[in-house]
């Protein structure tokens, strides 16, 4: 079962995330997920529970508690929704506008 954490300290580690989660079974991957641009934490990250009755117990366990001054948030990760194709903005550009272009009545 993947678990989304989130509201984590900023100086939490893999290393945390992961001994944080153990006591409530056996956790096959825990990641959080950093800034590209800085190399920082984001403050949240993803646990995997061998099972989803560990992974429930995590949630009962640690949602709401309080973790390097920080109350967190567990639940199931939900699979992320599809933004569609990325988009490239280069500024300027033609005009646009005026009657008829891209207008539905």
């Amino acid at each position: 079962m993947k678990l989304y954490v989130g509201n984590l300290s900023f100086q939490t580690t893999d290393r945390d995330l992961r001994e944080l989660f153990t006591q409530y079974g056996t956790v096959t991957d825990a990641t959080l997920i950093m800034d590209r641009e800085t190399n920082r934490p984001r403050g949240f990250g993803f646990v995997t529970m061998s099972n989803a009755e560990e992974g429930q117990r995590a949630i009962d366990g640690l949602h709401g508690q309080n973790h390097g001054g920080r109350d967190l948030t567990v639940n199931e990760a939900k699979p992320m929704e599809s933004r569609g194709p990325r988009r490239e903005f280069s500024g300027g550009g033609g005009g646009g506008g005026g009657k008829g272009r891209n207008n539905r009545y």
